[in-house]
């Protein structure tokens, strides 16, 4: 679905505030509330907006540290990273993977109590 300037500029709202009112949203980007309404349905319906999503405190939730892990496999098969993605997936700690190219194989960003908490994940 190709995007006009109405959908880039609903699209770049709701980045700053995923929580803003349609009303709001809607006299921000110059539509009626309900053409904003409509918008919004076609880009989740097309998957452009793939879900809204809370930025959490990690020291709220005991966090007291976070650590970028640099990750090589034996060997980029398939197979070894379909498992290594499955088994990071069930760590509740690591907040994002990322796969790289050139020295190591993926970038983790984790989320640790303190350092006695970090190498029990790591």
């Amino acid at each position: 679905m190709p995007l006009d300037r109405i959908d880039i500029a609903i699209l770049e709202a709701l980045q700053k505030d995923g929580r803003i009112p349609n009303a709001a949203l809607a006299e921000k980007v110059g539509l009626s509330q309900s053409a904003c309404s409509r918008r919004l349905d076609n880009l989740e319906k097309s998957g452009t907006i793939r879900g809204y999503h809370a930025r959490l405190s990690n020291a709220a939730l005991g966090h007291q540290m976070t650590a970028i892990v640099h990750i090589s496999l034996s060997g980029q098969f398939e197979k070894t990273l379909s498992d290594f993605e499955a088994a990071i997936k069930r760590c509740p700690n690591v907040l994002s993977c990322h796969l790289m190219s050139g020295e190591y194989d993926y970038i983790l960003r984790i989320a640790a109590k303190d350092l006695v908490d970090y190498e029990r994940i790591h």
